[in-house]
């Protein structure tokens, strides 16, 4: 993978950010989505953000490489404090990290957002958390992809600032808008937790220390969702 050739799901990425975006790229790696994005005429402009020195210099070289160091400006820093005032972004990417990490860069960088930028997440497991905290920050997910590469699932959400949102428990768990969709990527991935799930509890039942109650409940709870799910109920 590179800035000419990106990956599958970073492709999918791209293909959810705004034409003629301001964007920020959050954890920028290399700098490949966004000098992607500018080598397309995709973008107006962007930041890459990385809070380490290795990805960070690898950015910086991508970007000069490709002579946009007028167009995408490369910083060192933490989450979203790379996003400044002048900047004007109007869309934020974050790929490649869990969910939960995904949500603690939003929630101390909430100061850095608008609340007028398109959020374009990628987290690699940890969904259910991640949507939770969209929807307390009243974030209504326009989209929901899930694609499979190299034998990972990888979920795509796409999300916009739009007042109080409210999803049940469920939709937070399986993604409200994959619920409706039902692709054959989906259930698969459904199929294989449900396994993994239904093993969990068997070995639990084995075990020979005292499990707490509530952790076999909640994923006899979950096991169950995922059973009705399967069933089109």
């Amino acid at each position: 993978m590179n800035e000419h050739t990106l990956s599958m799901r970073l492709e999918r990425v791209a293909a959810n950010v705004p034409a003629g975006a301001r964007l920020a790229d959050i954890g920028s790696d290399h700098g490949y989505l966004p000098v992607a994005l500018m080598r397309r005429g995709m973008i107006a402009a962007a930041v890459a953000g990385e809070v380490a020195l290795t990805p960070f210099s690898a950015a910086q070289r991508t970007v000069r490489d490709n002579g946009l160091e007028q167009r995408i400006t490369v910083r060192m820093s933490n989450g979203l404090a790379a996003i400044e005032p002048g900047d004007g972004i109007t869309a934020v990417s974050i790929c490649g990290m869990g969910g939960e990490t995904i949500r603690d860069i939003l929630d101390s960088g909430k100061a850095h957002l608008s609340g007028q930028e398109r959020l374009i997440l990628q987290p690699n497991g940890g969904e259910q958390p991640l949507r939770q905290w969209l929807m307390e920050n009243g974030y209504r997910i326009l989209r929901e992809e899930l694609l499979q590469e190299n034998r990972f699932d990888y979920e795509i959400i796409v999300a916009e600032h739009d007042g109080p949102v409210v999803y049940t428990a469920r939709e937070l768990f399986f993604g409200p808008l994959q619920m409706q969709a039902r692709s054959p990527a989906f259930l698969l991935k459904w199929q294989r937790i449900l396994r993994h799930k239904q093993q969990n509890l068997s070995n639990l039942a084995r075990a020979q220390q005292a499990v707490p109650e509530h952790k076999v409940q909640e994923i006899a709870r979950e096991a169950g969702w995922i059973i009705e799910l399967l069933a089109g109920a």
